[in-house]
């Protein structure tokens, strides 16, 4: 199998740091993101909407989805369980995750990708090569939004050391590279998440978060 990865992307690290967890080693083949690697003929036959990671299969078949490679492996190797351990925890493990992705993830994309120069004709991920102009408008509704995603981790916080209780999950690892993702257009966890905090220095500290 390969992992077909951009090592200083968001999405692509969420996969590293999951299967780093479960200390799955892959083959990983890089594709630079900002230079359009992604977009070029090669990678598109690949994936045709040029998105990371893609994992190969050993008989040929590609899966392009951050989630569906984790599925794919929490079913390999159940342990340890990253997408909960019972109905009710995988069910919240989702629920949460969405959050995660939806007021993070996506809320950054919006924010970087509608004011960075590289990105002024991708304005959303997944177009291949047509021209998708960025919307400066977007900006301020993504900066909204994260405000809406921190107040989130903080209050999730309150019921246990990690996003879902007391065992680290996915929900964990998206809410971490979203962090990441935001600090690259200088947005911080708010100095009155103390909670936040003390869970980001605790989940930074894990081996995987180096992966």
């Amino acid at each position: 199998m390969k992992l077909y990865d951009c090592h200083v992307a968001p999405n692509p690290r969420r996969a590293r740091i999951f299967l780093a967890e479960k200390n799955i080693k892959l083959e990983k083949i890089e594709i630079d993101i900002l230079a359009g690697e992604n977009l070029q003929d090669d990678f598109l036959a690949v994936n045709p909407r040029g998105l990371l990671p893609v994992l190969e299969l050993d008989d040929g078949t590609y899966i392009d989805e951050v989630m569906a490679i984790c599925r794919y492996f929490e079913e390999v190797q159940p342990e340890p369980a990253l997408l909960g351990r019972d109905l009710k925890e995988k069910a919240i493990v989702t629920m949460r995750q969405r959050k995660m992705e939806f007021d993070g993830m996506i809320s950054c994309s919006e924010v970087f990708r509608n004011q960075h120069k590289e990105f002024l004709k991708r304005g959303i991920p997944g177009g291949g090569k047509d021209n998708i102009p960025a919307i400066p408008a977007l900006i301020d509704r993504g900066n909204q939004t994260l405000n809406r995603f921190f107040w989130w981790l903080e209050k999730y916080l309150e019921d246990g050391p990690y996003l879902t209780g007391d065992q680290f999950t996915m929900v964990d690892i998206t809410a971490t590279c979203s962090i990441g993702f935001a600090k690259w257009s200088d947005i911080h966890i708010p100095d009155a998440n103390t909670r936040t905090k003390k869970w980001y220095e605790k989940v930074l500290a894990r081996p995987s978060a180096e992966a």
